[in-house]
C-alpha cells in the first residue's frame, strides 16, 4: 500500500545557468540597500531624523519622507531581511534562471519595500504600498512560462488590489475627516469615522499580511515566487501589513476601544490556528512555510488584540507584555522565516523538488542546509532558545495575567486566546517536526535527493546571516529592548511603559514571572556536552559488538519504504481536523491480473484544499462570473446601443450629484 498526496507542480524545474554580472550587480545592491535600511532604521528609533520633502517627484503634492521609531523598527527589520536575500541572491541567481528583469526589479521591491514605513503622509504611503506591490508581481511573474506561476500570480494580483482599494478608501475617510494629507497634521476624527477607518484598514492591512479570510494568495504566490523573493515577501512584506494596522489604527487612530480588541483577537487566533492546522498537513515545503506565515502573522494581531484590549479594560502592565510581545514576535518571526524560505530554495536548487514525500536523506548530502534549516524550524516551534519563544511566552504570560474578576470580556477572551496559542504551539511543533525530520533525515525517497549537493558559499552565507538573527533573539533577546521601549513611547496607550526589567534576566514589567533564554540555552549546552561525554565514555568501556545483520522486521536494511512519509506522518492530525480541512480522498484498488480476489496494488490518494477558500471565494467567483454573463450579453456591438449605454449613465451621476 502505497501514500501519497497530489500536490501539483512540485517537481523538478527547468533552469537556465546565468554566467553573467547580473547576479552579482543585483545581489550586491539589494544587501547595500538592506545595509543601509538597518542604519537608517535603527538611528530613526535612536535618533532625530530630519524630514524629506521632493516636491518634484509628484507633481502638486510632492513625497514626504518622515522618520519614527515605529517606521524605523520596521526599516530595520526589512534591511536586516535584505542583506540576507541579497548574499544569497549572489549564488541563486547563478544557478536559477533569473532574467534581466526579476535582477533589476529585485533591488527596486527592496527599497519600496523601506520606503512604506518612512511615508510621512497618506499620499506618499499609497504611491510606496503601489510600488511594492507592482514589484512583488513582477517578481512572483519570473517563472512565467509556468502555468501555476500564471496562476498564482492572477490570484496575488486581485487580492492585492482589492486590499489596497480598502486601504485607499480608508486613508481617504481619514485624510477627509482629519482635514490633511501628511500623518502629523491630521486632527482628531469622530468616533464613528475612527471605526470605519478601522474595519477598511484591517481588511485592507490584513489582506497583506495573509491573515483569514484574507490569505489565500499566500500560499499560492510563494511557493511559486523564486526563494529569495518568497523571503522578502513572508519576511518583510507581510510585516508592513502589522506595520499599517500599528501606525494608522493603535498610533494616529490609537488608543482603541474595546471592540477593536476584540476583532483584532478573533482575527488573529483564527489566523494562527487554521494557519499552522494547514501547514501541519502539508507536504509542499514551501507551501508548509506560507501557510506557517499565516500562523505566525496570526500570532502577532492576536498579541495587538490583546494589548489593545486589556489597555482599554485597565489592564495596564499585561497590555505592555502582549505589545511587546507582538514586536518581538515581529522580528523574530523575520529571521526565522527568511532563514526557512532560504534554506527550501537551497533544496529547490539542489534537487529541484518541493515535495517532502520526495525528498529525505539532505542531511548527508547538504550538512549545513540541514543545520540551517534546523535553526528556523526551531524557531518556528515556539520552543526554548528557539527565536520565537520569548515572545510567545511573553504573549502567554499577558494573558494568564490578565485579572477578569470584575470584567466579563477579559474574563472569557483571556482563557480562549491561551487556548488558541497553546493549539498553535503544539500544532506547529507538529508541522516543525515533519517538514525537517520528512525532508531531511531518514533516507531519500528519490533520485534527484539521493543526488543532491551542497548551496555554494554564497547562498549558505546568507543563511547564516539569517541563522544569526535567530541565535541572537533566542538567547539574548534583550539586545532589542531599547528599540521597543522607543517605539511603545510612540504608541499612545503605552506611553508609561517601563521595560528595563526586561535584561539577561526577563522580568516581567509589573507582574510577577521572570524567565533567562541565556541560562536556558547554557543548562541546555552543558546537559548536551554531558551526555556526550558519558556516551563517548561508555563507547571505550563496551566490548565491540559482533557482526550481526540488522534486525528490522525480517529485512537486513532499511529502506526508504519502511520510513513514514509526510503524507502518513499528517495523517492522524488529518483525521482529527477532517471537519475543518476536509481532504478529498480516492483509494484506487487494482486486482491481480490471474485472481479476482487477489490485490497488486492499493493506492491511496489525498488532496487537501483550502477549505475556506471553497467556502468563501467559489461563490464569489461564481456570483462575478454570472455577472458578467449577464453583461456580455448587452454586448451587441451596436454603436448606438453603446451611446445609449453612456448616456443614461451620465444621467445617474447628474442625479446623484443633484
Amino acid at each position: 500500500m502505497t501514500a501519497t498526496l497530489a500536490t501539483p507542480n512540485v517537481g523538478v524545474r527547468i533552469s537556465l545557468p546565468d554566467r553573467g554580472i547580473g547576479p552579482h550587480v543585483s545581489g550586491s545592491v539589494t544587501a547595500a540597500l538592506g545595509v543601509a535600511g538597518v542604519g537608517t532604521g535603527l538611528a530613526a528609533v535612536f535618533s532625530e531624523l530630519p524630514a524629506i520633502r521632493i516636491g518634484w517627484l509628484v507633481p502638486l503634492i510632492g513625497v514626504q519622507l518622515e522618520f519614527a521609531p515605529l517606521g524605523g523598527v520596521f526599516m530595520a527589520i526589512t534591511g536586516a531581511v535584505a542583506v540576507a536575500v541579497g548574499l544569497y541572491t549572489l549564488g541563486y541567481a547563478r544557478r536559477e534562471h533569473f532574467g534581466v528583469v526579476p535582477l533589476t526589479v529585485l533591488p527596486l521591491f527592496v527599497a519600496a519595500m523601506l520606503l512604506v514605513p518612512a511615508a510621512g503622509s497618506i499620499t506618499t504611503f499609497l504611491l510606496m504600498w503601489e510600488l511594492m506591490a507592482i514589484g512583488s508581481l513582477v517578481l512572483v511573474l519570473t517563472e512565467h512560462r509556468r502555468p501555476a506561476v500564471r496562476s498564482a500570480a492572477a490570484f496575488y494580483a486581485v487580492m492585492t488590489q482589492l486590499g489596497f482599494a480598502a486601504i485607499l478608501l480608508g486613508l481617504m475617510v481619514l485624510s477627509a475627516a482629519g482635514g490633511a494629507d501628511r500623518f502629523a497634521d491630521l486632527a482628531p476624527v469622530p468616533e464613528g469615522t475612527r471605526g470605519l477607518v478601522f474595519v477598511l484598514t484591517l481588511a485592507g492591512f490584513g489582506s497583506k499580511a495573509g491573515l483569514l479570510p484574507l490569505h489565500s494568495w499566500l500560499p499560492r504566490a510563494h511557493p511559486e515566487a523564486p526563494s529569495p523573493v518568497s523571503a522578502l515577501m513572508s519576511a518583510a512584506m507581510v510585516n508592513l501589513g502589522v506595520y499599517g494596522i500599528m501606525r494608522i489604527d493603535l498610533q494616529l487612530l490609537g488608543p482603541g476601544p474595546r471592540w477593536w480588541g476584540v476583532v483584532l483577537l478573533v482575527v488573529g487566533g483564527g489566523s494562527a490556528v487554521y494557519g499552522v492546522l494547514q501547514a501541519s498537513v502539508a507536504t509542499d515545503l514551501k507551501r508548509l512555510l506560507a501557510y506557517s506565515t499565516t500562523e505566525n502573522m496570526g500570532l502577532i494581531i492576536l498579541a495587538l488584540g490583546a494589548g489593545t484590549l486589556l489597555s482599554a479594560s485597565g489592564e495596564t502592565a499585561p497590555a505592555v507584555v502582549a505589545m511587546t510581545a507582538a514586536l518581538v514576535h515581529l522580528i523574530a518571526h523575520a529571521a526565522f522565516k527568511s532563514l526557512g524560505f532560504l534554506a527550501a530554495g537551497s533544496v529547490l536548487v539542489a534537487t529541484g523538488l518541493r515535495d517532502l514525500d520526495l525528498l529525505g536523506g539532505l542531511a548527508r548530502r547538504m550538512p549545513s542546509t540541514t543545520v540551517l534549516f534546523g535553526v528556523a524550524a526551531l524557531g518556528a516551534c515556539g520552543l526554548p532558545i528557539g527565536a520565537g519563544f520569548v515572545s510567545e511566552w511573553l504573549l502567554v504570560q499577558s494573558l494568564i495575567h490578565a485579572r477578569g474578576e470584575h470584567d466579563t470580556l477579559v474574563a472569557l477572551a483571556a482563557p480562549l486566546a491561551v487556548g488558541a496559542v497553546a493549539l498553535t504551539a503544539g500544532l506547529g511543533v507538529a508541522a516543525m517536526v515533519k517538514a525537517f525530520g520528512i525532508g531531511f533525515l531518514a533516507r531519500p525517497r528519490s533520485e534527484a535527493a539521493a543526488r543532491a549537493r551542497e548551496a555554494p558559499p554564497s547562498m549558505v552565507a546568507g543563511m547564516v546571516f539569517a541563522a544569526l538573527g535567530c541565535v541572537v533573539l533566542g538567547v539574548a533577546p534583550f539586545v532589542v529592548v531599547p528599540a521597543l521601549q522607543r517605539v511603545l513611547d510612540g504608541l499612545p496607550a503605552y506611553r508609561d511603559a517601563d521595560l528595563s526589567s526586561l535584561g539577561v534576566i526577563m522580568h516581567l514589567p509589573g507582574l510577577d514571572g521572570s524567565i533567562a533564554p541565556g541560562l536556558l540555552a547554557a543548562a541546555l549546552a552543558a546537559a548536551v556536552l554531558i551526555a556526550a561525554g558519558l556516551g563517548r565514555w561508555g563507547s571505550r568501556r563496551r566490548p565491540e559488538p559482533a557482526a550481526l545483520p540488522l534486525w528490522a522486521c525480517g529485512a537486513d536494511e532499511l529502506t526508504s519504504r519502511m520510513q513514514y512519509t509526510a503524507t502518513s506522518f499528517a495523517q492522524p492530525l488529518q483525521q482529527v481536523f477532517d471537519d475543518v480541512l476536509r481532504p478529498d480522498t480516492d483509494i484506487e484498488v487494482t486486482p491481480a491480473a490471474d485472481a479476482d480476489y487477489q490485490v497488486k496494488k492499493i493506492a491511496y490518494r489525498a488532496r487537501i484544499n483550502d477549505a475556506l477558500e471553497d467556502l468563501l471565494y467559489t461563490p464569489v467567483v461564481r456570483f462575478v462570473a454570472g455577472c458578467a454573463d449577464l453583461l456580455r450579453r448587452a454586448h451587441t456591438g451596436s454603436v448606438h446601443l453603446y451611446l445609449a449605454y453612456g448616456a443614461l449613465g451620465v444621467l445617474i451621476v447628474l442625479v446623484a450629484a443633484r
